[in-house]
């Protein structure tokens, strides 16, 4: 049975498929992951077009029976530009394609396409400090995509409100065996200072963030707050390395593998 489709696409992935033809990798709303041929010579007007993280209209042509998929045409809506100008925005997105593909879309190709273009496309309008920024509330929602997203609200101990007003803690502990955040008193962490790291001093259970207040009410408001309410909120640069120690390791983790992207890119994400 053959058929021709149209449907929108974005472009995670172009390889090198025999000596003129590519092999594209690309998400859709309704399927998810899918690969398709681009065939044709370096004249080919598609070559230039179907490129990563262009999004549009993509029109394919679908033989059943050999169980090919060849790509016909693409209309393109968004070409991202920017991301051939900084090292940053290209790491980025590679990053969230590869997240993609390896969750197999967390399940949920819809989701996942609405997540992954409005960062895309946020990312493409924005500067890099913004961008590093809009890549950790990329990563907080992805996880609530997989459903491991980590309570904020609650600690993992005393059940107490860890952003109350009635709280004196202006210091968590995260703690990666349990999946939650601890308050001050439960983790028995001191209250001053504002460096983060991996400690396994204060909890005998596994690998542990220290995180601070600001930290904590950043993910908060990422989880419960607009878009739009939470790109006014600034933090310091201390929090936005706290916030992308904890959230970096817990992407890998939910992913269960190592991610290529993330290991090489680390200096630069």
């Amino acid at each position: 049975m053959q058929r021709n489709v149209i449907t929108d696409a974005l472009i995670l992935s172009v390889s090198q498929l025999g000596e003129n033809n590519r092999s594209v990798c690309m998400l859709t709303p309704s399927e998810g992951i899918s690969y398709a041929v681009l065939y044709g010579g370096p004249k080919s007007k598609l070559k230039g077009l179907v490129s990563p993280f262009c999004s549009g209209k993509i029109y394919l042509y679908c033989d059943n029976v050999k169980k090919s998929t060849k790509i016909t045409d693409f209309d393109v809506k968004n070409f991202h530009l920017s991301f051939r100008e900084s090292l940053f925005k290209s790491w980025a997105a590679s990053l969230s394609a590869e997240l993609a593909l390896k969750t197999k879309c967390a399940g949920s190709p819809q989701d996942c396409w609405i997540l992954l273009n409005g960062f895309l496309d946020g990312l493409e309008l924005t500067d890099e400090p913004n961008g590093k920024l809009g890549l950790i509330r990329f990563l907080w929602r992805y996880l609530g995509l997989l459903g491991v997203r980590p309570d904020t609200k609650y600690c993992g101990v005393c059940d107490k409100g860890l952003l109350s007003e009635s709280t004196e803690c202006n210091r968590f502990l995260f703690d990666a065996a349990e999946n939650k955040f601890i308050c001050q008193s439960c983790a028995g962490i001191a209250g001053t200072g504002t460096s983060n790291s991996t400690d396994g001093q204060n909890m005998s259970r596994g690998a542990s963030f220290a995180l601070s207040k600001q930290a904590l009410e950043y993910l908060n408001a990422v989880s419960e707050k607009t878009p739009k309410e939470v790109r006014a909120i600034t933090c310091t640069a201390q929090t936005v390395n706290e916030l992308k120690q904890l959230v970096f390791y817990l992407i890998e983790a939910s992913a269960g593998q190592k991610l290529k992207t993330l290991e090489s890119g680390l200096g630069i994400l």
